[in-house]
């Protein structure tokens, strides 16, 4: 059976937000409500109960930066929170990941690849487009890592922590964490989640 999936897109762009409900509402896959300032995206998860995904518009009225965004996540707790915005620095989309939120979609995201990405989502994974997981610089970069920091790279996104990492590598713990603090100046990846974000774009052997 096809899971359905519910969706709240808070955004205060009416025609942007009713164009993007009413495309998602066409598939019977999504649920779609919708809300037009932070404080009814809160009413709206409190009313609903926990959505799958939140799209987070962070700079319609009642959004306070970063806070905004962890109120949000904290309120969706179980569900999937993604920034939605026009546009937003790489340091605002990496923090929000740290806050729990599941990735950044631009407005100019094409239309007909919002399903599946959202199905992406729902299943667990973090989105970025390409211009945010630094693409056009992981290539060159990755060429500076060592055998050990790829294997260990290579490891990331399939969720092993550094203790995990270290048993199947056959090294400690505390050589696993001085290779990842190497592995992050190298890539110049922000954390560890960045890291494995550029590791999958680099499609490591």
């Amino acid at each position: 059976m096809t899971q359905i999936l519910s969706i709240l897109i808070g955004d205060d762009h009416e025609l942007v937000r009713d164009s993007i409900a009413y495309m998602l509402r066409s598939d019977a896959v999504f649920t779609v409500d919708v809300a037009q300032d932070a404080g009814s995206v809160l009413a709206g998860i409190r009313e609903h109960g926990t959505y799958d995904i939140v799209l987070l518009d962070v700079q319609m009225p009642g959004m306070n930066g970063m806070e905004g965004v962890a109120e949000v996540v904290a309120a969706n707790t179980g569900g999937a929170v993604v920034v939605f915005s026009g546009q937003v620095d790489d340091d605002f989309v990496w923090n929000a990941i740290q806050q729990g939120a599941k990735g950044y979609i631009p407005k100019t995201f094409p239309l007909r690849s919002l399903p599946s990405t959202l199905r992406l989502i729902a299943s667990g994974q973090t989105f970025l487009p390409v211009s945010k997981q630094s693409a056009n610089k992981a290539e060159p970069l990755g060429h500076k890592l060592s055998d050990r920091e790829r294997s260990i790279l290579r490891r990331l996104p399939e969720g092993f922590t550094n203790k995990e990492i270290a048993r199947l590598e056959g090294v400690t713990e505390v050589l696993v964490k001085m290779h990842m603090r190497a592995i992050c100046t190298k890539l110049k990846a922000k954390n560890r989640t960045h890291a494995a974000m550029i590791a999958q774009h680099m499609a490591l052997s």
